[in-house]
């Protein structure tokens, strides 16, 4: 054989003795042992690949969608689209993101399913609990405490959740509240949350508050909100895969709670 066969040979015999010596001597071995023509640079980025590929447990899974809700003198505006996804594939076309939790109290959510399915079992269980201790029911004001508390409870742990609370205080008049993962919240007239929201809060922000406008024009009816909440989930949906299929609103009053539903991009 030539002098690089040779080399070669060797080589491999030295790898596969040494490989056999790690098998025998495990534990100590390998702490100060290093293979011939090993760099430390080859080894970490081993280590590296290995620990890339790896699957890991991940309890959260995003399935996104928007709501939005909007108070006005005398009702409140709640609404969500009905699309539920995971990455690019739609799971549903019909799954609520709205629910009730009294009568005049309204709980939007967009994130995880299975956690909005959870935060609403908790809330719905605590309010019964309130009813039956107190013998009356919870006000919109009670209702937004109770959710900030829950949230703040599983802080170290959030449920994956992007909530609105909304509905009539004891004047009779809309208030929506908007949440953050561990709770924190704040009255406001109006609050968008989701996967669309980015494409959405610019226009609420134009329409209701007016901004850098000379003589702006805002939108106070029901009627031109509740239109106004269909052309952001129509704006929202051309852009946001997540956002889609479908959006209900519903009109809180005092004479009762009225749903509606308007078709949106089913692709």
């Amino acid at each position: 054989q030539v002098h690089g066969g040779n080399q070669l040979y060797i080589y491999i015999k030295i790898n596969t003795i040494v490989k056999k010596l790690k098998e025998m001597f495990k534990p100590d071995f390998e702490l100060n042992f290093k293979m011939p023509f090993e760099s430390d640079n080859t080894k970490q980025a081993e280590q590296h690949s290995l620990a890339i590929e790896r699957p890991r447990f991940n309890p959260y899974q995003f399935n996104a969608g928007s709501v939005v809700g909007i108070g006005g003198k005398g009702f409140c505006l709640i609404a969500g689209d009905t699309r539920l996804s995971v990455g690019y594939s739609i799971l549903s076309r019909n799954t609520t993101k709205v629910v009730p939790l009294t009568n005049s109290t309204y709980l939007a959510t967009s994130g995880m399913y299975a956690d909005f399915t959870a935060l609403q079992k908790v809330l719905q269980a605590r309010l019964q609990m309130y009813e039956y201790d107190m013998s009356k029911k919870p006000t919109l004001e009670s209702v937004s405490a109770l959710l900030s508390r829950v949230l703040y409870s599983r802080r170290f742990f959030p449920y994956y959740t992007f909530n609105i609370v909304g509905g009539l205080d004891e004047n009779g008049d809309g208030v929506v509240y908007g949440y953050d993962a561990i709770g924190s919240y704040e009255p406001k007239r109006y609050v968008a949350s989701g996967s669309g929201v980015s494409f959405m809060l610019p226009l609420l922000d134009q329409q209701l508050q007016g901004y850098n406008q000379v003589k702006p024009t805002i939108s106070q009816t029901k009627e031109e909100l509740e239109e106004l909440i269909v052309d952001c989930f129509t704006s929202a949906a051309e852009r946001d895969i997540y956002t889609g299929d479908e959006v209900e609103v519903y009109l809180i009053e005092p004479a009762g709670v009225t749903r509606r539903t308007y078709p949106l991009r089913k692709d």
